[in-house]
Order: structure tokens, then sequence, then C-alpha cells
């Protein structure tokens, strides 16, 4: 079953967030537009690319109204020693958030349960809608890195719709682009 338009369940996690351990739980995800970012390991090669480029686009989402929450299956005192010690991450802003019940991980279909890997998750992001829905999903294998500009065009899209019910944006829609108004008129004519 897809988790499109599915609710974040109950849960309860700590993260590392601004020099802190702080609690985060599905009440996080309501009331704002969040964007959920799974990577596999701190202390690795491409996840700290990922986050890096999270936290230089990060003034963009929070234009948006958007809080940015990054998992892993490591602790939040990991979390806390990465932010220490690697120049990239201590550019983070946003929670980090730790995850090793793999509560998580398993809810939204990113745990890696066999192989080398297992324990880890797939580079998994989630945008979800202030009603705590899930609106938007991205999986794919840990070797491709993925792009926060991507992900904003995302979340304007999801926004955008949530605003405007009976329109759709097409492929490479940017904000301020024209939309499409489904009709039996269009059928045929794109």
């Amino acid at each position: 079953m897809s988790l499109i338009n599915q609710q974040v369940p109950e849960f309860t996690a700590t993260a590392y967030h601004k020099g802190k351990f702080v609690p985060v739980t599905q009440d996080n995800f309501k009331g704002k537009w969040s964007v959920v970012v799974f990577y596999p390991a701190d202390f690795t090669f491409v996840c700290p690319t990922e986050l890096g480029d999270l936290a230089d686009n990060y003034a963009e989402f929070q234009k948006l109204g958007v809080e940015i929450y990054g998992v892993s299956t490591d602790t939040h005192f990991t979390h806390k020693a990465w932010h220490d010690t690697s120049d990239t991450i201590k550019k983070v802003q946003y929670p980090l958030v730790g995850d090793p019940s793999h509560q998580l991980a398993r809810f939204f279909q990113v745990l890696i349960t066999e192989g080398e890997d297992t324990g880890l998750a797939l580079r998994g992001t989630f945008v979800i809608d202030p009603e705590g829905r899930i609106k938007t999903i991205e999986v794919h294998d840990n070797g491709i890195g993925r792009d926060a500009k991507e992900t904003l065009r995302r979340v304007r899209a999801a926004q955008y719709i949530a605003a405007h019910p009976g329109e759709v944006c097409p492929a490479k829609w940017e904000q301020g682009a024209e939309t499409l108004k489904p009709s039996l008129d269009l059928v045929g004519k794109i």
C-alpha cells in the first residue's frame, strides 16, 4: 500500500538541534509543511553532501514555512558528534533525528533489512503537509545523492496544489508557471 496521503503515526524520537537534544513526535509535522530526509549514516560520504546542500538551501525552505528533519538510524549522540567534527554538518540548522529503534525507517519503508547495510536507511525524501499527511515520496539507491532544489520544487508544487484544488502541476512545473485544470476538453490535446 502506498504511503501517499497516509498520516504519520505516533512516534517519539530525539533529535540534535541547535546544540540541544530535543524531542520530536508526530505533532512536529502538524500545522506546517515538513520535509523528512532519511540518509544511511553519519560519518559517511554522500550523506554530508546532501545535508550540506539542504543546509545551503534551508532559508528557502523556511520562506515556504517548511521545517526539514534529517533522519538516520544513528543515535542523537552520534548526530552531535558528527555536528561537532564536520564543517559541512556544522552548517545544518534543522533537526537531525536519531532512529536507532528503526520506528521511523520502518513506517516510511526505507529500512534496509538484508545485506551488508542491514539496519541502515535508504535515501528517502518525504514532503508532509500541515495535516501530517505524506504528499510526495522519493526513495532510491544509497549511491545516488539528492538535489535540494528539486525537493524545493516538489514542495512548491505540493503547496500550490493544496492551495488550488482542481489544478495540477505538469512536468517540470516551476513556481509561477502555468498549471492545468483537468477537464474533458484537455483529453488528447496535451
